[in-house]
């Protein structure tokens, strides 16, 4: 019995790795970037609390769409653009395993506000960091939202998640794995 429900699980998680592709692997370096600032230029569009920590940040690292899937076995994946006064100045992917109670597909994105020079230069320095190891960060929900301003920005890094769609138990970044790389032209 417990080799088929294990089997059942690797199946499954196999079977949610396998819709992973239609997240944009292919994706060229324009693509990639239009569709962040589009997501950026969205996020600020509906969250004043976003629009405030924007004008605020040294940088901006939009996950524009992100495709979580699995049955016990969870896997996620987005490619990104690291976007600095307008201009997009790298390209970064977002991998992520989890193993738990869980089944389901959801789409989401998210937002990474680096605030100071030297959490963004983890960013650099690293080539990429697991969520968790890196600079000081906060999840921004309505709640906390409501509350901050830009004198409250004490933080090295806040995220913001936008566009989630699906049925998915949760959001989190616990062991998301950020890589810089560069995509085709």
């Amino acid at each position: 019995m417990k080799n088929f429900i294990l089997l059942t699980t690797i199946s499954f998680s196999l079977s949610a790795m396998s819709l992973l592709p239609s997240t944009g692997l292919a994706a060229n370096a324009t693509e990639i970037s239009q569709n962040a600032k589009a997501a950026l230029g969205s996020l600020y569009s509906k969250s004043p609390a976003a629009r405030a920590v924007g004008k605020k940040a040294e940088a901006v690292l939009v996950f524009p769409r992100i495709v979580k899937g699995g049955f016990m076995v969870g896997v996620q994946h987005g490619d990104g653009a690291l976007i600095a006064n307008g201009k997009t100045v790298g390209y970064y992917n977002t991998v992520a395993l989890s193993y738990g109670f869980q089944a389901g597909l959801q789409k989401f994105g998210y937002a990474m506000f680096f605030m100071n020079a030297a959490s963004l230069n983890y960013l650099h320095k690293s080539g990429g960091w697991e969520v968790g190891s890196a600079p000081s960060l906060v999840v921004v929900d309505t709640g906390i939202a409501k509350s901050l301003s830009t004198t409250t920005l004490k933080k090295g890094i806040y995220v913001f998640f936008f566009s989630q769609k699906g049925l998915m138990g949760g959001l989190g970044l616990q062991g998301t794995k950020i890589t810089q790389y560069t995509p085709s032209a």
